[in-house]
């Protein structure tokens, strides 16, 4: 057998990142990695961008050195990424703007969370034992949406 399918358990991946900017590139691949691993239809390049924006964010927002955690579950309906992160206040605007309305388009940053809702099916964070967790999922593509 080469590995989980579809049709197998749910299978996650756990992984303690560094809490520097060296984290993004590592966590891209291990999602690229795990969605490839089980044959997941679940857009990777999606999955990918957003990974990097929440890791991005976690270290770039949360104080300290300890590393941050990147936990992938790749299930038959879909995959949730999750980042954890030592910092127990939840990101201010992931699930609702603030201010209202887009990010200003002249700004070097404020398009992280945007991409994280609009191109996620559910997006949102919860707190951890000793921090939160801040999470999307993203559904399985239709075999007939899939590139060839």
């Amino acid at each position: 057998m080469n590995g989980p399918t579809l049709h197998d358990t749910p299978a996650s991946w756990r992984i303690a990142l560094p809490h520097t900017a060296a984290a993004v590139p590592v966590a891209r691949a291990l999602v690229r990695t795990a969605l490839a691993e089980v044959k997941h239809a679940a857009d990777s390049d999606t999955a990918e961008l957003l990974t990097a924006e929440l890791v991005a964010n976690a270290v770039e927002h949360t104080a300290g050195d300890g590393p941050i955690e990147l936990v992938v579950e790749v299930m038959p309906t879909g995959c949730q990424v999750e980042v954890h992160d030592p910092d127990p206040k939840p990101p201010g605007n992931l699930t609702v703007p603030e201010p209202p309305g887009e990010p200003d388009p002249w700004q070097e940053h404020g398009r992280g969370l945007l991409l994280i809702r609009t191109l996620s099916s559910s997006c949102g964070h919860r707190p951890t034992g000793s921090g939160k967790a801040v999470w999307f999922r993203l559904p399985v593509v239709p075999a007939q949406r899939r590139p060839v």
